[in-house]
Order: structure tokens, then C-alpha cells, then sequence
């Protein structure tokens, strides 16, 4: 069941992406929105770890 509270995202992606993701997705028994959203925390810990924590405004974790 989907948290009201999480943001929903809605990308177009090409139909070769798509089936990439999948295959992906499937190789790491994970669904394709759980690798995208592996890949999105590792891109952030990434820049992170770089450029520094980023801190998140008491209200954007309320909007």
C-alpha cells in the first residue's frame, strides 16, 4: 500500500531505458521502482560525500 506521505515522481523514459531498467531491476530481485530509487540514494550519497550533507528544511519534509 502506497505512503500518503511519500512524493509521488512521474518520468518518460524511452522504451529501451524501460526495458534496461527491468532487466536490471529483475537481475537484483528488486522491482523496477526500487532500483530507481537504489539508484537515486546512491547518487545522492555520492554527491554527498562530495559536496557535503545536504540539509533539508523542516518544511519540505512536511510538503
Amino acid at each position: 500500500m502506497r505512503n500518503k506521505n511519500n512524493k509521488h515522481l512521474g518520468i518518460e523514459i524511452d522504451p529501451e531505458l524501460h526495458y534496461k531498467l527491468h532487466y536490471i531491476s529483475k537481475y537484483y530481485g528488486r522491482s523496477a521502482n526500487g532500483e530507481i530509487l537504489y539508484l537515486i540514494r546512491q547518487e545522492i550519497k555520492a554527491f554527498e560525500k562530495l559536496e557535503g550533507e545536504i540539509e533539508v528544511p523542516k518544511a519540505a519534509e512536511t510538503k
